[in-house]
């Protein structure tokens, strides 16, 4: 075993050292769209429409609203059990409801709550996509993957429109582990059955705070 270990180095450093030889590759062309070209309303829209697209529930709130937002969409959905993610604000969440916070939820609480709720880092209207980048009120991957339901609040200035412009905005995270959301989880065999919470939530919330 020794042997082999030195002869599959030895092979990866020769490699190495091929590369290193060679001449620097010409820069990558990036003349694709790398900024959004839509006004503020219309990006919000466009947001909008595509979590509607993937069967999201989507509403819109003002701040001094949120509160009573959320309790709205929990007492729809009859949702008694929620888990609150780490960092949360207090003041955004509804008084008269009792949270589960997330240092104090189990594997069996995650496995069996009605849903749970968090924040975001940035969401993309061409993609309808949010991305979590599990900091401060993000909750972490267990807790946006194994409840049934998520509750996720977008605030209008963390919407870009384009892939990149959202990427920009992540660069500070480019070694964490982030996890991206278009929608409740979902996938399709091979004919073409739609199948919902294969890798993550089947509904999701999405409230957008203007």
């Amino acid at each position: 075993m020794p042997e082999a270990r030195e002869e599959i180095l030895e092979r990866i450093r020769s490699i190495l050292g091929d590369c290193r030889s060679q001449p620097a590759h010409p820069p990558v062309p990036r003349n694709y769209m790398r900024a959004g070209q839509l006004d503020p309303e219309a990006r919000l829209q466009l947001f909008l429409d595509r979590l509607r697209d993937y069967d999201s529930h989507v509403v819109e709130t003002t701040p001094a609203a949120l509160p009573s937002t959320i309790a709205a969409i929990l007492r729809e959905h009859q949702q008694k059990k929620v888990i609150a993610a780490e960092g949360l604000p207090l003041e955004i969440l509804p008084h008269d409801f009792t949270f589960l916070w997330e240092q104090e939820a189990d594997l069996q609480d995650l496995n069996d709550c009605d849903g749970m709720i968090t924040t975001c880092t940035v969401a993309i209207a061409r993609t309808g996509t949010i991305v979590l980048t599990h900091g401060p009120g993000e909750g972490a991957r267990r807790l946006t993957l194994l409840p049934d339901r998520h509750l996720c609040i977008v605030r209008a200035e963390q919407v870009v429109e384009t892939v990149p412009e959202a990427f920009h905005r992540l660069a500070a995270f480019a070694k964490s582990p982030l996890t991206f959301i278009s929608g409740p989880s979902a996938t399709a065999d091979i004919e073409m059955t739609r199948i919902r919470g294969v890798h993550g939530p089947r509904f999701l919330d999405a409230v957008l705070v203007r």
